[in-house]
């Protein structure tokens, strides 16, 4: 049985997590720089099987593309060319930065951890994740 892997691609960095092998629990998994996504994703899926890749889709409140999503569009596209085996599926990303910097605030972390912007992108992937799974199940 292969994992859900999501990305939270960002200009600088990409925030990662994944589930259990029963597709169960989602879980962060790294926040990495956006150079680094191709060889590390290589890297990982050598260890671990990856039936499927969801990317956060930026889009506005009216559900129009914004500035982000050519870019997002341009990463799909490289993965594509690498992992040609692998499904990869866009998953609307509407307002999961919001919730994960909320979700740390309601955690007690204090003001300068939440400031840690590779900890909300890491967040973020989670929570696309756990969405994804619970709009599945």
């Amino acid at each position: 049985m292969g994992r859900i892997l999501a990305i939270d691609y960002g200009k600088k960095r990409v925030g990662l997590a994944v589930t259990d092998p029963l597709k169960i629990i989602a879980t962060g998994l790294a926040t990495i720089g956006a150079h680094e996504l191709i060889p590390w994703l290589k890297a990982y899926l050598d260890k671990e099987r990856v039936e499927r890749i969801i990317i956060g889709m930026p889009k506005d409140l009216q559900g129009r593309d914004t500035d982000a999503t050519a870019l997002v569009r341009e990463a799909i596209r490289v993965l594509q060319k690498h992992f040609p085996q692998i499904p990869i599926e866009p998953i609307d990303e509407r307002f999961t930065s919001k919730i994960a910097s909320r979700s740390l605030i309601e955690s007690g972390l204090k003001k300068q951890a939440r400031q840690d912007k590779s900890l909300i992108d890491q967040v973020s992937a989670t929570l696309l994740l756990q969405g994804y799974l619970q709009s599945v199940s």
